[in-house]
């Protein structure tokens, strides 16, 4: 965790979704909270971390958790860390549901799942959901699964696809939660999601300020394939930390999950309100990067750059830190306000300053400059340096404010905004972060006629 204020909030009326491979899991948990969150494919082991929703039920708010299929002695590299987050997300839960499949009827996995889940029973309401049971004549057949002698006495036949069965299921659910709950946990709250190509470490990263596993680590590029999300506190300021699935070239994606975890990181930037873009030291500054750190100045978010794996490379001199920020942010040009960090999440070097710094980026986004200082000292610096004058045209500047957008936005008022030049909008930029920060936060500048 970073520092002492640090932690992850707990939530409250909370369903866990658990059952082997390929039951329909993440097919429920988008029906039960509202919308494709979950990647749903018919690949066996798609969903690997534990991944987060919220849903509604007859006025009663809830928390949703989808997780990875268990397995046992498969070949699957992943088998063990998979497994973890299922139990990580049964100890989280008020309400267990077990699911099943109708169609195959009870599996030698149904029968080991249960085994583990018997240390649970009597703890907290544990349901089987028999999936699948879009028939009469399957719904008679999930009886068969009383024989896994789990759960709360009573089955619920279901079909996440098209439904049916649901409403009775979230009846029994919701009757364990005492509380209303919170509508959107997360509404209003900042956003920052962590970015990056494959295996720079944005997991690691993640799971080290949380002090607890969210994500599965692994060597192995693509690990993550989700968009993984938590509630944090550091600082004194309560925020969510997104982790994402890592962003590769369109050519380098030959199979539609790795294609739709793509496309959720990019959804993930794009609603997030600062980005941390990850880069490894080992390789330096790459095309992808530069692309990354350019969708998200062109979205307008809050950019901090941070340079993991530091801790790798060798012979580091006075100057290495300096010229390695040298040749990124000629790479990445114009593109000049992010801050620049040097970390290493294997030796915890500076991940304490890293969120430090989002936060103060989520801050210099939402700073307001009152009226009459940004008059008395843009005018100054505008009388220093005019803007040039084109086409025998003379602009004269006589006000600024700034406009009550999302991210700072100012407008210059003056005689003829047609004439004014790129390169004095930048001046102006320069002269607006020289006095009054705006570090790691795009700046828009409009001219309009006085």
């Amino acid at each position: 965790m970073v520092g002492p204020a640090a932690g992850v909030r707990r939530m409250k009326n909370t369903i866990a979704i658990v059952g082997r491979p390929n039951v329909g899991k993440s097919t429920l948990f988008n029906r039960l909270v509202g919308q494709r969150k979950a990647i749903m494919d018919n690949e066996s082991g798609v969903t690997r971390d534990r991944h987060y929703g919220y849903g509604e039920w007859t006025g009663t708010y809830y928390t949703v958790i989808d997780t990875g299929g268990y397995v046992h002695n498969s070949d699957d590299i992943f088998e063990g860390e998979i497994n973890k987050q299922v139990k990580l997300a049964i100890d989280e839960a008020d309400v267990v549901l077990f699911m099943v499949d109708v169609d195959a009827g009870v599996h030698h996995l149904d029968e080991e799942f249960a085994n583990v889940l018997r240390r649970y029973q009597g703890k907290k309401p544990i349901y089987i959901v028999a999936n699948k049971a879009d028939t009469n004549a399957r719904a008679h057949a999930a009886g068969e699964f009383y024989t896994l002698g789990i759960g709360n006495g009573e089955i619920f036949p279901i079909s996440s696809q098209s439904g049916s069965g649901t409403g009775d299921l979230l009846d029994a659910v919701i009757s364990h939660f005492e509380e209303i709950g919170e509508e959107e946990p997360d509404a209003g709250i900042p956003k920052i999601a962590v970015v990056g190509r494959p295996n720079v470490g944005k997991s690691s990263f993640v799971n080290l300020l949380l002090g607890t596993d969210r994500s599965i680590v692994t060597d192995i590029a693509g690990t993550t394939r989700d968009s993984i999300q938590a509630r944090y506190n550091a600082f004194g300021n309560e925020f969510i930390l997104v982790d994402t699935a890592g962003l590769r070239r369109k050519t380098k994606v030959h199979e539609d999950v790795e294609f739709y975890s793509v496309l959720r990181s990019i959804r993930a930037l794009e609603e997030s309100d600062v980005c941390i873009v990850m880069l490894d030291a080992t390789r330096g500054i790459e095309a992808q990067d530069v692309n990354i750190i350019g969708l998200a100045d062109k979205n307008r978010k809050g950019i901090v750059i941070l340079v993991n794996k530091w801790d790798l490379i060798e012979n580091k001199e006075t100057n290495t830190a300096k010229e390695f920020e040298e040749k990124i942010r000629e790479k990445i040009a114009p593109i000049n306000y992010p801050p620049i960090i040097f970390t290493s999440v294997l030796t915890k070097q500076r991940v304490h300053k890293a969120i430090e710094t989002a936060i103060e980026v989520y801050s210099n986004k939402r700073k307001k400059v009152p009226t009459s200082e940004l008059n008395e000292v843009m005018l100054r610096e505008i009388e220093k340096y005019p803007p040039p004058i084109t086409k025998g045209k003379m602009v004269r500047i006589k006000y600024v404010t700034q406009l009550p957008t999302h991210n700072p936005v100012f407008a210059f008022f003056c005689n003829l905004p047609q004439y004014v030049k790129e390169s004095y909008t930048r001046y102006l930029e320069n002269r607006l972060r020289e006095n009054f920060g705006f570090e790691g936060t795009p700046i828009g500048i409009i001219f309009r006629k006085k």
